[in-house]
């Protein structure tokens, strides 16, 4: 059964924008939100954890940004959770610092 034509985008440059945000945006949102947690946490569980959960965030992320209509303002939206993890690492080390 083919898909119906207007939920698809026409777009290229919003199309290239989906897929881009999709693949870098959700790995950077993932990896920055484990090292915030690496920053806070015992890092040798954090990374544990980002072995498989890191997986499955990162799916979950590339498909929000296919599901969006935007794909600018999902890169917009994943370019500040990022800063926003590291501003987290950043004010996270002095308090854990590594071993």
């Amino acid at each position: 059964m083919p898909p119906n034509k207007k939920y698809l985008t026409r777009s290229p440059v919003q199309r290239f924008a989906k897929i881009s945000a999709g693949f870098l945006g959700g790995y950077f949102v993932t990896e920055s939100f484990y090292m915030a947690l690496a920053a806070w946490l015992n890092t040798g569980n954090v990374l544990m954890t980002l072995r498989f959960a890191g997986a499955i965030l990162w799916v979950t992320l590339m498909i929000l940004a296919f599901l969006a209509k935007n794909g600018w303002k999902i890169w917009g939206i994943y370019l500040v959770a990022t800063l926003v993890f590291y501003a987290f690492i950043y004010f996270g080390n002095p308090v854990n610092p590594p071993a």
